[in-house]
């Protein structure tokens, strides 16, 4: 029997879920802005139709009229959530068409909102989808994988006490075996500053092919340089991957606060692949530099700074559907 791996975001997609942006009370002055960034990442995904199909999630009625008014292109399931960061909350799809769906307990106990915990399962059912329960926590975001069995991810997240407390290296990559076929994984150590999901990998590093890593070149006064630098460290060291290097948007600010902006939270479509954008100076230089990885792909920047506000980009937002 062929061992179950997830395979890897640029295999062919059936579809994807998109969180649309549906609590005013979390969103707040930015709802409104967030939603018209959705929606420019759903219709670049979609690509008139030669993308994939696009599920966009609402959490009300409200909601979904206002994602049906605003994505005539896209199907809207509603369905109650807590926030749109499906790809920590959606079940995560494997080779055998099968679901896994983790445990959730709102990164680490920071944000408990109804919903959240059982959100993947019910996507899944929608489909028509069977899953499995795995029994432990973890959030799409905090792997990735190249689809051979490689993944990566971070010792501040998966280490993490607040997560499964106990639960070591060795343990944690049985589990990875037996859930989603990981075979080899490169452990880095901290994620962004400030990232709220306690060093989410999709802000850090992600393979862009098989045994291929890409991980960002520091800027001037760029508040994550150590943390690129020893990733790349790390990744030089573990000898399995080849180590591909793109821009960084260097220091991006809310208010005073320094917040986890990522060209690494690109989404790998179909037809495109869609790179957030910040208006910063390496916006351009990161969508061509991450275009020459993907030739086949149109490779877009959209802006993500009011998405970004709650703290994730494009890729957070989205969970795809293998075909």
């Amino acid at each position: 029997m062929a061992r179950v791996v997830q395979p890897a975001e640029w295999a062919r997609h059936k579809a994807v879920w998109i969180g649309f942006p549906s609590h005013a009370e979390l969103w707040r002055d930015d709802l409104m802005p967030a939603r018209e960034e959705v929606i420019a990442f759903a219709r670049a995904v979609h690509a008139d139709g030669k993308g994939e199909t696009v599920l966009l999630v609402a959490a009300d009625d409200e909601a979904a009229a206002a994602a049906r008014k605003a994505a005539p292109f896209a199907e809207v399931v509603v369905e109650p959530f807590g926030d749109i960061w499906l790809r920590d909350t959606a079940p995560i799809l494997v080779s055998d068409g099968t679901a896994r769906d983790f445990d959730f307990n709102g990164w680490g106990g920071k944000y408990d909102l109804p919903g959240d915990d059982d959100i993947g399962e019910r996507l899944a059912a929608r489909l028509g989808i069977a899953t499995e329960t795995c029994g432990w926590i973890l959030e799409g975001g905090a792997i990735d994988g190249d689809g051979t069995g490689l993944a990566v991810t971070t010792e501040q997240c998966l280490l993490n006490p607040n997560r499964n407390a106990g639960l070591g290296k060795a343990e944690i990559e049985e589990r990875l075996y037996h859930d989603l076929g990981v075979v080899d994984v490169l452990w880095l150590g901290d994620g962004l500053l400030n990232d709220h999901t306690d060093g989410h990998v999709d802000n850090l590093a992600r393979f862009v092919g098989p045994a291929r890593l890409a991980i960002p070149e520091p800027t001037e006064n760029d508040p994550n340089w150590q943390v690129y630098q020893r990733a790349a460290q790390r990744a030089e060291s573990f000898g399995r991957v080849e180590l591909v290097r793109l821009p960084s948007p260097g220091r991006i600010l809310h208010g005073d606060e320094v917040v986890p902006a990522s060209y690494m939270n690109f989404y790998i479509g179909n037809a495109s692949v869609v790179v957030p954008q910040y208006g910063a100076e390496n916006d351009a230089a990161a969508v061509a530099a991450i275009a020459d990885l993907f030739p086949t792909r149109n490779v877009v920047g959209q802006r993500a700074d009011h998405i970004l506000t709650g703290g994730g980009s494009f890729h957070c937002i989205s969970q795809q559907v293998p075909a």
